[in-house]
């Protein structure tokens, strides 16, 4: 693990090895930096909330490592569900595999925080006779896990006590429940009988306004992903036939600088409509 592989890590995932590297133990440190990248770590496994996995060390058998935090309980997963669900980019960037740099407020608030302060926090176990903790494999085990949280967020969330599937179906219950609520309250405005009288009356059609939509769409229905490869109307359309300047190759030798500037234009154009969606205004 150098240096650009530490810095190419998501701002979650570095959090994470910056609370083992405050430990006192460098050298160990190292050492487990060399297990991690000489694949030493036979597996990582996770059984619910805890995390399993087996690194060889100096002997015949493996040593089996565990890992775990504190688990919140079903209260405060209620509160912090409900929290995120008041914010549609919480959503929307987790669905997109991104951790919200401001996620951490959503804990706060609720007196809780995502991330371990110490690293007496996080629970560990290693079967080998080293008594210290983190020993070079539970140090193995941590910098891989880095690595885990960067491919997927919600592994954070598990290790607290919530599965991806478990936080996306609680977030789109509770924002289907606060469209029913607010469309319920909105009928009960009418009374019945004027209610009937104007659903029966035919409303004039004004073909300015036709495309013209002034109500809030649902957030939960509406998510915003990455595209899923780099690919632009370019790439679909191939290379454009330019006109040639009666040479019959100046098209030609112009074509590859023109797709090459049309192409950074399309994927700077793409990737600016995609972050001022994440960051709508609700």
């Amino acid at each position: 693990m150098n240096n650009n592989e530490i810095q190419s890590r998501e701002w979650w995932a570095q959090q994470w090895v910056d609370l083992l590297e405050t430990s006192r133990f460098k050298k160990r440190l190292e050492r487990a930096r060399n297990y991690a990248k000489q694949g030493n770590v036979l597996s990582i496994d996770f059984q619910a909330a805890k995390v399993l996995a087996k690194v060889q060390g100096t002997e015949a058998e493996p040593y089996q490592v565990s890992i775990s935090l504190d688990l919140f309980s079903d209260e405060d997963w209620g509160y912090l569900i409900e929290t995120m669900s008041q914010q549609a980019i919480f959503s929307a960037k987790l669905l997109a595999g991104e951790m919200p740099h401001n996620i951490q407020d959503v804990f706060s608030a609720n007196g809780l925080s995502l991330f371990p302060f110490k690293l007496s926090e996080i629970h560990s176990r290693c079967s080998c006779p080293d008594k210290e903790i983190p020993c070079k494999h539970i140090g193995a085990v941590y910098y891989l896990l880095s690595d885990r949280f960067s491919e997927d967020p919600f592994v954070l969330f598990q290790l607290r006590g919530r599965t991806k599937e478990q936080i996306l179906e609680a977030l789109r219950q509770l924002r289907r429940g606060n469209s029913s609520q607010v469309e319920g309250e909105e009928k009960n405005e009418i009374p019945d009988a004027e209610a009937s009288q104007v659903s029966r009356q035919p409303q004039p059609l004004n073909i300015n306004q036709f495309w013209e939509y002034n109500e809030p769409l649902d957030s939960s229905l509406v998510v915003i992903v990455p595209a899923p490869n780099s690919d632009t109307v370019l790439d679909v359309l191939g290379p454009i036939p330019l006109a040639s300047d009666g040479t019959g190759t100046a098209g030609s030798n112009s074509t590859p600088a023109v797709m090459q500037y049309l192409d950074s234009v399309y994927k700077a154009v793409s990737q600016q409509a995609f972050l001022s969606a994440l960051n709508r205004d609700e």
